[in-house]
């Protein structure tokens, strides 16, 4: 071969060719029968060398050397399309050296399938390329090696593995996305079920991320590729329907380009102002949103003016003003607040010929190539680098908000699910009452900014103030807003929250507290129903020893003391099953003490003999997570009440009226303990009653008057869907503190006139 056509090594095919004989794992394939008989081919490097001269001559030594490896390795492997599999590495290394990327990024490029598709392993890459580069292939390798219960937790765990080697160095994503954008230009070859699936996969993750980078030449033509794969119908509709219009709005461009170019160079700016049609996908988007048809659509084209300098931007701003009048609230300036992504321009929309909007970007040259490479313009990788521009610190500063996320998110999916919320492509500009700006998505809340600060600061906030005023925490924030946070230590998250936080980054931190306050509890109560459970067999939990312990975690399979009663507490094991292994644990043992040595018969008498309030639970409101009242029966303090160890739902509280605890008896009657009320209970619990009234006007609000003055709060209200012309049905859930309450509450809603009968709801 010639030039820069580089040849397989001999000997590394040998010592290779054991190893090719697999066959592919990789998304698009490398495979052993390809769909189209192959073809010789040679294989020429020449495109990627000419791309490379802003390398030095030993990277790019090192770069022809990387090719020589992944061509060895990928021998005999074909793409689906009946290409060499070597020409798909070849073409992402190009991409990355179009971006101007390092050394080790476009060997990464070539290298990127070697670990996954071969027989390759890192080690050998890091003795043949180094550290650097083996670690930048490895973060780019998916894990199909290991084992998953699905394949949607498979491939959300590959997603975390990604975004955590993004997180330690950029240049992991750079070469995904570069690997991606050519898959998806090459995704004819596959099945139509399977363009599909990753056009849907490239629109929910890599497109948001080339563009939360700034990549915006790549997350256009991502967006783009991924609606013509997912909806090709639609797709090629559109496209048909541009073409033909490109012909009719022809001369109306023409006219709005050589008008602007005449008005800004008689003001003295010399400004390079070109016309660019507007993607397919941005426009059926617009047409989606806003429920028109393509021949509403009039704004299909927009017009990119770049000059020297930020002044020259505002001036030029002015006189395309003063050329078309612009449209009210079509402003935005992006140069004074940068987008979150790093982009600068000056965004106007003015009111063209025959009244056709025409949409006008400002800025200078630096802003325009930021603007289409985003975190890769000025590409200059230093481990340690103090001088990174701007965007590129933002991009650092979102990376690093990945670790704060997996490190609060409890596996692969949650992960992958709050990294998706926090992929908003819109975003809001608030301010600290320091005057420090902070750029939210589109929606945040006011909880939101507190977690943005700080995690600690979300979990012991209390308040806000937004603009001096004291609002809610779900308050929206807009654009410009000076939120001002109050806490205190003794706070702690909702659980409420959740329903209104929009950043990954607050639901993570909220999820991961709530569990960890959750396993405690569970923790104890588990603790505390096997203490229980031990008691009514007329044993003791103190008197279990260390060995006991162990030869009952290894029985279970659980890791140790707290995983066990936290099982016990969410109903993933029975505490009577537990307190009977324990029992022939310690029959086994032969005893340490004379408790341990009682026969049957002592244990079921010391049982029988000890005091029913020993026995059971004590309930006293503030089980937290792991004991719930539910609403089938709302059982209050007084009722005769029973527990049910609900299958991951902790301790379930059910009066004996209760007709559905009366069926989950029935079906499952080892999961129910024994419970009694405490005698000091200082809380409020919800009831159920209904009321039939007098249907008369006014009547919703004289009970409701009547319940206040009974110091009953009332959680929720509904009325009857039938009812006669002279009565009607109420349902109330009220609060109480117990029966004795409930009582007053009834006898004082007797005592109204308009009250016809008060009954009591038990059970659904």
């Amino acid at each position: 071969m010639r030039g820069d056509t580089v040849a397989p090594n001999p000997d590394a095919q040998g010592i290779l060719a054991a190893i090719l004989e697999q066959s592919s794992r990789h998304l698009f394939g490398p495979t052993s029968q390809p769909a189209h008989p192959p073809k010789p081919q040679v294989v020429s490097l020449a495109g990627l060398i000419e791309k490379i001269s802003h390398l030095k001559p030993d990277e790019i030594a090192l770069v022809k050397k990387a090719f020589q490896y992944a061509d060895s390795a990928h021998l005999g492997q074909y793409r689906q399309s009946g290409e060499p599999y070597i020409t798909h590495p070849l073409a992402v290394a190009e991409l990355c050296a179009s971006w101007r990327l390092d050394a080790p990024s476009i060997m990464a490029a070539l290298l990127h399938d070697v670990i996954e598709d071969t027989g390759s392993t890192r080690q050998e890459l890091i003795e043949i390329f180094g550290g650097k580069v083996a670690e930048l292939v490895e973060g780019l390798t998916k894990l199909d090696k290991l084992e998953f219960q699905s394949q949607a937790e498979a491939q959300a765990e590959s997603f975390r593995k990604m975004f955590m080697a993004m997180a330690r160095d950029v240049r992991v994503i750079l070469v995904k996305l570069a690997d991606r954008l050519h898959n998806m230009r090459t995704l004819d070859a596959t099945t139509l079920a399977k363009r599909k699936r990753v056009a849907l996969e490239t629109a929910e993750i890599y497109s948001p991320i080339a563009h939360r980078l700034g990549l915006n030449l790549v997350y256009r033509e991502l967006q783009d590729l991924s609606f013509r794969h997912s909806s090709p119908f639609r797709y090629a509709t559109l496209d048909k329907a541009i073409k033909k219009a490109r012909g009719n709005r022809k001369e109306m461009v023409v006219k709005i380009l050589d008008a602007a170019r005449m008005t800004l160079t008689k003001s003295g700016l010399e400004a390079d102002l070109r016309g660019r049609e507007k993607t397919l996908y941005s426009i059926y988007m617009k047409m989606r949103q806003k429920h028109l048809s393509f021949s509403q659509v009039l704004d299909v084209y927009a017009f990119r003016v770049t000059v020297k300098s930020i002044d020259e931007c505002y001036r030029a701003l002015g006189v395309l003003h003063a050329l078309y009048k612009p449209m009210p609230g079509k402003f935005k300036d992006y140069i004074a607040i940068p987008k979150l992504n790093g982009y600068q321009s000056l965004h106007t929309t003015l009111v063209g010929p025959f009244g056709m909007p025409v949409e006008f970007q400002i800025r200078t040259q630096d802003m325009h190539r930021v603007a289409e490479e985003g975190v890769a313009a000025h590409w200059a990788y230093k481990d340690g680098d103090d001088h990174l521009t701007e965007m590129q610190t933002r991009a650092h500063q979102w990376l690093q908000s990945l670790v704060d996320i997996q490190d609060n998110s409890g596996d692969s999916q949650e992960f992958l699910e709050h990294v998706k919320i926090d992929l908003f492509p819109d975003a809001v500009y608030v301010f600290t009452p320091k005057g420090q700006i902070r750029a939210l998505p589109r929606g945040a809340t006011a909880l939101d900014f507190a977690y943005a600060v700080h995690s600690d600061l979300g979990n012991e906030c209390v308040g806000a103030k937004v603009n001096g005023v004291q609002l809610p925490l779900r308050t929206e924030l807009k654009n410009g807003d000076i939120i001002e946070i109050s806490s205190t230590p003794n706070s702690q998250p909702n659980p409420v929250w959740l329903t209104f936080v929009k950043t990954g980054k607050a639901r993570a931190a909220i999820r991961h507290y709530l569990k960890t306050r959750r396993y405690s509890e569970a923790i104890q109560l588990g603790e505390r129903l096997l203490s229980q459970a031990l008691r009514q067999h007329g044993g003791d939990a103190a008197l279990v020893t260390d060995d006991i312990w162990e030869k009952l975690l290894h029985w279970t399979g659980s890791k140790g003391r707290e995983e066990l009663c936290a099982d016990i507490a969410m109903g993933h094991r029975v505490p009577a099953v537990m307190a009977k292994r324990v029992e022939m644990l310690i029959r086994e043992s032969k005893g340490h003490s004379e408790q341990m040595r009682l026969d049957t018969a002592e244990w079921e008498t010391a049982r029988d003999d000890m005091p029913e309030h020993k026995q059971a639970i004590m309930i006293d409101g503030k089980g937290g997570e792991s004991v719930s009242f539910p609403a089938c029966c709302h059982a209050i303090p007084g009722d005769n009440i029973l527990g049910y160890l609900g299958k991951g739902e902790g301790l379930q509280i059910h009066t004996h009226e209760c007709r559905q605890a009366q069926r989950l008896h029935h079906r499952d009657p080892d999961h129910w303990v024994d419970v009694i009320w405490a005698e000091d209970i200082q809380r409020s619990f919800d009831v159920s009653i209904r009321v039939d009234v007098k249907n008369a006007k006014g009547v919703l609000a004289r009970i409701a008057g009547t319940l206040t003055s009974a110091d009953a709060n009332i959680a929720h209200v509904a009325m009857d869907d039938r009812f006669s012309e002279s009565a009607v049905g109420i349902r109330f859930v009220i609060q109480v503190e117990s029966r004795y309450h409930l009582a007053k509450v009834m006898r004082r809603l007797r005592q109204n006139q308009d009250v016809l009968k008060i009954t009591r709801v038990f059970g659904k």
